[in-house]
């Protein structure tokens, strides 16, 4: 599968007026794949519904939700996994950390065995 990409200068984070600017290579996405397009795809290569797929779906993003608040690992077999992760204040003493040093949360997805492997044989083109 080829991936096209731009290119794209940046300055050097943290550097006031940007400092040395660089080029670097930037993915170029070309559209999205939405729900009802999933939905579409899935259901040309099952004997599944629309509506029951799109149903599944939905529970699925919900019962991912449950999970992910109760502090579970969501594991979605060949797919992948889905877990939180927080990022604080650095605090001088032990128990100077509390919940109020806790600066944001985020989802962090780590694909499966053939995601990893399908990145590995990714091609690229750039674009102009």
């Amino acid at each position: 599968m080829t991936i096209k990409y731009k290119v794209i200068e940046r300055g050097q984070p943290g550097v006031v007026g940007g400092g040395e600017k660089k080029f670097y290579a930037s993915s170029a996405s070309n559209g999205e794949l939405t729900l009802e397009k999933l939905t579409k795809r899935i259901a040309q290569n099952s004997t599944v519904g629309g509506a029951d797929i799109r149903a599944v779906l939905y529970a699925l993003v919900e019962v991912m939700q449950d999970g992910l608040e109760e502090g579970s690992i969501v594991r979605l077999g060949e797919l992948g996994s889905l877990r939180v992760s927080i990022s604080s204040n650095g605090e001088a003493n032990k128990e100077d950390v509390t919940a109020h040093s806790i600066k944001n949360a985020k989802t962090l997805f780590t694909p499966g065995k053939e995601l990893k492997t399908m990145l590995t044989n990714l091609t690229y083109e750039k674009v102009v």
